[in-house]
């Protein structure tokens, strides 16, 4: 079996993930902050070293400041729920995941005005477009780092250029290069950084968080749930400290072991050496393809503009066909369809059946990827 799919999920993990959850539901399993005997403490300790963990990969000066969530969604959708009013305008791109595109579709229709910005065919933004389309009620730039479809990164540095010089709120949504792609909230200009855990941080699912930024007052972001923390049980309001401003309830304590593990194998093993490894591999599978005919490759060819993620079509073959035919002939999976991304298929002009994804990871290999461009030509012939 050839897995590139990561886009979705990674897989597999690497194994101390699976022997950190395992150490956590056999030596710890406590509940973290709500007891003060040992194993509570120690729980509580782990949850603590993967938010400075995180914080040395997102260059995060208070590690305090990486909330926990579930998801990147979770943590999206607390971002703009939490910060924007009816009246606040909003720019986003043609080249956004459901994630982004929902919770402020929902808004829009409580009062937001909302700009879409279009993308080039290859999925790319220019900078200048944000700039032109500001007004003056506008509040937050929302954009993936990455696409999911395409493997586009967008222009995210610059466009923290433009947030600062109007002083403007940018949300990112690092769910496709957390871990990936080098992240640095000062340099790039990024005040929240929503992640997840599970794909090129190589934790578990059910895991992820919000990195939020010096400039980013809590007091204005309204959490998305209330409830016990642990911390001033004496009080019936929330606290208004962070993190447990935003972390209610029991944490998935298993799963941040779990992504703690990850994050250590990915700051051990460097962001940089994991993308040029990634890299090499795209590229390699991006020149096989475009010698095959009948192909139709979307997203840009150089490496600087992406990350290890693309999106083809084959003339003549659905998406869905094409991708059923990978697994059972040769047992590569993938994924076809609109990626939850329908606004990016807009702009590529494949929606509604959409395109044949391949993403690849940390473990796969350059015979994986000969092996999958052998299995295209089998097709297109």
């Amino acid at each position: 079996m050839i897995y590139f799919d990561n886009p979705a999920t990674s897989w597999p993990k690497p194994p101390r993930v699976k022997e950190a959850m395992n150490r956590f539901m056999e030596e710890v399993g406590a509940n973290p902050g709500r007891s003060g005997h040992s194993l509570s403490i120690e729980a509580a300790r782990i949850i603590y070293e993967a938010r400075e963990a995180l914080s040395v990969l997102f260059h995060v000066k208070d590690s305090s400041r990486i909330i926990f969530t579930l998801n990147a969604t979770e943590s999206l959708n607390l971002a703009v729920k939490g910060l924007l009013k009816p009246l606040d305008h909003v720019i986003t791109s043609s080249m956004e995941h459901n994630s982004v595109m929902r919770p402020l579709r929902h808004l829009e229709k409580m009062g937001i005005e909302l700009s879409i910005l279009s993308c080039s065919k290859e999925g790319i933004l220019n900078p200048r477009e944000v700039e032109k389309n500001l007004r003056p009620n506008t509040k937050m730039i929302v954009l993936n780092h990455a696409s999911n479809v395409t493997g586009t990164l967008l222009p995210v540095r610059e466009v923290g250029k433009v947030a600062r010089k109007y002083r403007l709120l940018f949300l990112v949504d690092a769910a496709q290069t957390a871990g990936a792609y080098p992240i640095d909230l000062e340099q790039d200009g990024i005040d929240l950084l929503a992640f997840t855990g599970h794909k090129s941080l190589y934790g578990p699912q059910g895991t992820g968080g919000l990195a939020i930024g010096e400039n980013v007052n809590i007091q204005d972001l309204t959490p998305l749930k209330q409830g016990g923390t642990g911390s001033r049980s004496e009080f019936e309001e929330q606290p208004d400290f962070l993190p447990d401003r935003f972390e209610s309830g029991t944490p998935n304590s298993v799963g941040i072991a779990g992504l703690l593990a990850g994050v250590q194998f990915v700051l051990e093993k460097g962001v940089e050496q994991i993308r040029q490894n990634e890299i090499a591999l795209i590229n390699k599978l991006i020149m096989g393809l475009k010698k095959i005919p009948r192909i139709k490759l979307y997203g840009p060819e150089r490496q600087e503009d992406r990350i290890a993620t693309l999106s083809f079509n084959v003339n003549g073959i659905s998406p869905s066909e094409g991708a059923y035919r990978l697994e059972r002939e040769f047992g590569i999976l993938c994924r076809p369809g609109l990626h939850c991304a329908p606004a990016a298929h807009h702009t590529l002009g494949t929606f509604p059946e959409g395109t044949i994804r391949f993403g690849l990871g940390a473990f796969n290999t350059e015979e994986e990827v000969e092996t999958a461009l052998q299995a295209v030509s089998v097709i297109c012939k």
